[in-house]
């Protein structure tokens, strides 16, 4: 997967961004991505994330994980390639916010680690990035079913 992660704190470590890219590329791998999927994850504080959420949510406070996928339809020209081409476009599914305030706070009150929370939130994005969701009780049954299923497989246990 090519997967960027962006820090906009600059105080994560080295650790947990490799923990990022590795249960992404490992959920990518469990749900069967194509290798060239595209996604990206951005790192934040309360602040940036409470901002986002009024924005984009209408949701005037902060929230741990915010998930932003990219529409498959689109109204620009399609790109057309030549029938010899050897490749696969990628495809781009979007964007996950984290809260690193929220990770702490979460994995204090929930009494685990700060890299099972960290995992646990970008994995929920990752899930709602490829059409998951949790608005009723049977889809919310399969994601966190998919989700336990994915963190357990990992290693990344409570």
């Amino acid at each position: 997967m090519d997967l960027e992660v962006y820090d906009d704190t600059n105080a994560v470590s080295q650790q947990q961004i490799e923990l990022i890219k590795d249960v992404l590329n490992f959920a990518g791998k469990y749900i069967k991505l194509p290798d060239n999927t595209e996604m990206s994850v951005t790192l934040m504080d309360n602040e940036h994330i409470h901002a986002i959420n009024k924005k984009y949510r209408g949701v005037d406070k902060a929230t741990d994980v915010i998930s932003f996928a990219i529409e498959e339809e689109s109204d620009e020209m399609p790109i057309i390639l030549p029938e010899d081409v050897d490749f696969a476009i990628p495809k781009n599914i979007g964007d996950i916010m984290v809260s690193m305030q929220k990770v702490k706070e979460q994995a204090e009150y929930l009494g685990h680690s700060e890299n099972r929370e960290l995992g646990f939130l970008v994995l929920h994005g990752f899930l709602h990035l490829n059409g998951y969701d949790h608005m009723r009780a049977e889809d919310e049954k399969e994601m966190f079913g998919l989700q336990r299923e994915i963190l357990d497989a990992y290693g990344l246990k409570r």
